[in-house]
């Protein structure tokens, strides 16, 4: 019996191509994302690319000064800057 070889992450890349035009479409929009963890003062936002972003907590608060009311599962919508940066993470804000 013949084995199938595992998809690689190229293949990965592919599908996402051919299902959403590519990575870079995301770029400049506004995306839906639920919060996966909170560290420090970030954010960990998980919008369905390769990898997650971070956005600093101050970003969702009701107002300057005012805490932010964020909890890990919570679905938010970001603007996605850059798919990846120097670092391998995806660059969001919510403004």
């Amino acid at each position: 019996m013949a084995t199938q070889p595992q998809p690689t992450r190229d293949d990965f890349a592919a599908m996402l191509d051919d299902m959403f035009g590519g990575a870079d479409s995301f770029e400049g929009r506004v995306v839906h994302g639920t919060v996966t963890a909170i560290e420090n003062d970030m954010a960990v936002i998980d919008v369905g690319l390769k990898s997650e972003g971070r956005v600093p907590l101050r970003e969702f608060a009701p107002a300057p000064g005012q805490k932010a009311e964020l909890m890990v599962g919570d679905e938010v919508e970001v603007y996605v800057d850059r798919v990846e940066n120097m670092h391998g993470e995806a660059m969001l804000s919510r403004d």
